[in-house]
């Protein structure tokens, strides 16, 4: 995970049947995005952290749409929408009870590895028309706002 650079990795991403993901994201994975773009994914640095049978028991109907990738289809990104707040319980790496309420992008991480260990991928989630190379994004999207990206791509604004 960390040497990819990733911020989650899931079990069966691995080949393993567990349900267990861990996350974290680290604060230089975030150190040359711009201030304005932090804040508008809600994006903080998230500490190790260790999930066992994780399950979302409450989440947010508000949803935002982010660029998201993954390890399992390295190289590719797409509009994903999800929610914006979950709260998920789960048993740490003692196997003692946790319980965390997450908003923004640590929100979409959890939601992320809890779809591996349910057998999704964010392609099962994503906007079709997005889907594209990182390498593309980085040189045509990367500063467009996601509403401007959705017009250019001419998706839908109304679903």
């Amino acid at each position: 995970m960390r040497d990819a650079p990733g911020v989650g990795l899931a079990a069966p991403q691995v080949g393993l049947p567990l349900q267990l993901a861990v996350i974290e994201d680290r604060p230089e994975y975030s150190s040359n995005i711009a201030a304005d773009r932090l804040a508008e994914r809600e994006r903080q640095a998230v500490p190790f952290q260790v999930l066992i049978n994780p399950r979302i028991v409450e989440q947010s109907e508000d949803q935002v749409e982010f660029f998201e990738g993954c390890l399992s289809l390295g190289g590719f990104t797409a509009l994903v929408k999800r929610s914006r707040h979950v709260t998920v319980e789960y048993l740490d790496e003692c196997g003692q009870p946790g319980r965390v309420s997450a908003q923004g992008w640590h929100a979409r991480i959890l939601q992320h590895e809890i779809d591996h260990l349910l057998g999704r991928l964010y392609i099962d989630r994503m906007e079709p028309r997005s889907f594209m190379s990182i390498e593309n994004l980085t040189r045509h999207w990367k500063d467009t706002p996601v509403q401007t990206v959705r017009e250019v791509l001419r998706i839908d604004a109304r679903e």
